[in-house]
């Protein structure tokens, strides 16, 4: 019969994707940090809010090196006033559309077929407990609003909980739990949950139970070590070889965003990706396919 094939290389490899906010931070331009992620082998880039790069720069870029750009931010609104998103809150919503629109314009620039919706920050002075009805309630609203502009433009829409113990302690939208909550009550298909292990982690732990019991509702996955956020194989509580066993079982097909600080060189840095993919035959910058 036909050959055999290691097992280990029946499950599907990761698709990775550098995230250019955080990587590569020694180069000052996305376009640069672009390329650089290119020549370290990745297929695919993400990012925040793309601040002073224009859209057909970021794509040039791209294309130069055939590689896609998989996700962006909505605009974080007002950084003076400290806001970090709109989504959720309360009398900014024409705000929030703005941005989408925005936010939409650039992704349809570069080919860019997912956009996080930031939910934003409880404002200050104000109680969480005393805003939460009110602001899950601007949110689902937006989410409505967001999917129904996304939809005309085949793009998905990804709502992430950051964690309010470490990062952002203002942030609405803190637990896998809460995310999955609102986006029932929203019931469109074009928004999924964007899962960042490392603020997953810090919020609720059970990552197991967590990527089994989520995975249907899953549309993007962030990973950094925890506490530092720094490359997954730095010293830290989460078993990352174990958790990429995980998600290859689990069938996961969308991308792993590499969204952390990296401790010194980048590319040095990326010494767990390189022996990821020698573990499934691949070479990095090569054609991803398995070899013979």
């Amino acid at each position: 019969g036909a050959p055999r094939c290691p097992a280990h290389l029946l499950a599907m490899a990761l698709r990775f994707s550098a995230n250019l906010s955080w990587l590569f931070p020694e180069l000052p331009a996305l376009p640069a940090r672009l390329e650089a992620a290119a020549r370290a082998g990745f297929e695919a880039v993400e990012a925040a809010w793309p601040e002073g790069c224009p859209a057909p720069a970021l794509h040039a870029a791209a294309e130069r090196a055939g590689l896609r750009v998989v996700l962006l931010n909505t605009p974080p609104g007002d950084k003076e006033r400290g806001e970090m998103g709109l989504g959720a809150v309360p009398g900014r919503q024409d705000a929030f559309r703005q941005g989408l629109a925005a936010a939409v314009q650039y992704a349809r620039a570069v080919g860019c077929p997912r956009i996080h919706l930031m939910a934003g920050r409880v404002p200050q002075g104000a109680e969480r407990a005393a805003v939460a009805g009110e602001m899950e309630a601007t949110f689902i609203e937006n989410l409505r609003h967001a999917a129904d502009v996304l939809a005309q433009e085949d793009m998905v829409g990804l709502v992430e909980p950051i964690n309010s113990r470490i990062t952002d302690p203002r942030y609405f939208l803190n637990t896998p739990h809460q995310a999955a909550a609102i986006l029932e009550k929203v019931g469109r298909p074009n928004l999924r949950l964007q899962l960042d292990l490392f603020h997953c982690q810090i919020m609720d732990g059970n990552l197991s139970r967590n990527l089994e019991s989520y995975l249907p509702l899953i549309g993007h996955i962030q990973i950094a070590q925890v506490p530092g956020r720094h490359e997954p194989d730095s010293p830290g509580e989460l078993n990352f070889p174990y958790i990429f066993k995980l998600l290859e079982s689990l069938g996961y097909t969308g991308y792993v965003g590499c969204e952390y600080a990296p401790k010194g060189d980048t590319i040095e840095g990326l010494g767990w990706l390189r022996s990821y993919w020698e573990s499934k035959g691949m070479k990095p910058g090569g054609p991803r396919k398995a070899t013979e």
